[in-house]
């Protein structure tokens, strides 16, 4: 397989740490998100909605979107799981994935904060306030989802939730977000990346780190 990736993008991210967690070996592909190349033609023929990642599949088939391609290694590698066998657990775990993926996340990807700088006229401190907003927005109402007896965010595996709210914490950093109130996400953030899977992932060990 070949992953379409940045290494700050959280979406490629989650799913780094998906491929890890189920043990596949995939060639990383660089898409340089900061100068501008997911917009450029060739890379519309892989992906034409111009985003990150994109999972090209051993017989050329390209998946996108991080969590429908999480889901896809679900169903294709089920072992070790993403997701609880039970009903319950599955949507208990896609509502928190969708949290952060969702809700969260597309309020501070990369293109909103460029056009609230460079359409909007929003200066630095302005765009940098935006985003810790919706960071303390979003985390508050994953913290009050989270049971503080629970080794991951949900159960004492880690779970698809982990693989989105892992980098959602490393943007959080980023952007120097107060992340005191968050004691369970922080401790939930700490065992994740106890783990040589969620590790090997993080934006500061891919080969196009700068």
């Amino acid at each position: 397989m070949k992953l379409y990736t940045y290494f700050r993008s959280s979406a490629a991210f989650r799913v780094r740490i998906a491929l890890n967690v189920k043990d596949l070996r995939y060639e990383s592909l660089f898409v340089h998100l900061a100068k501008g190349e997911h917009r450029r033609p060739e890379y519309a023929k892989v992906n034409p909605q111009g985003l990150l990642p994109t999972l090209e599949l051993d017989d050329g088939i390209r998946l996108n979107q991080s969590l429908a391609i999480i889901e896809y290694l679900e169903d294709k590698y089920p072992r070790p799981p993403l997701l609880p066998s039970d009903a319950v657990g599955k949507a208990r775990v896609r509502g928190l994935a969708a949290l952060v993926a969702c809700e969260i996340h597309p309020l501070n990807n990369l293109r909103v904060l460029q056009h609230l700088k460079r359409s909007l006229g929003q200066s630095e401190e302005q765009v940098n306030a935006w985003y810790r907003h919706w960071i303390a927005d979003g985390l508050a109402k994953l913290e009050a989802q989270l049971d503080p007896k629970a080794k991951f965010a949900y159960g004492d595996a880690p779970t698809m939730a982990d693989c989105c709210l892992v980098p959602q914490i490393f943007n959080a950093k980023r952007y120097d977000c107060n992340l005191a109130p968050y004691p369970t996400t922080m401790r939930v953030f700490e065992q994740c990346m106890r783990l040589e899977a969620f590790d090997r992932a993080q934006p500061a060990k891919q080969p196009d780190a700068e």
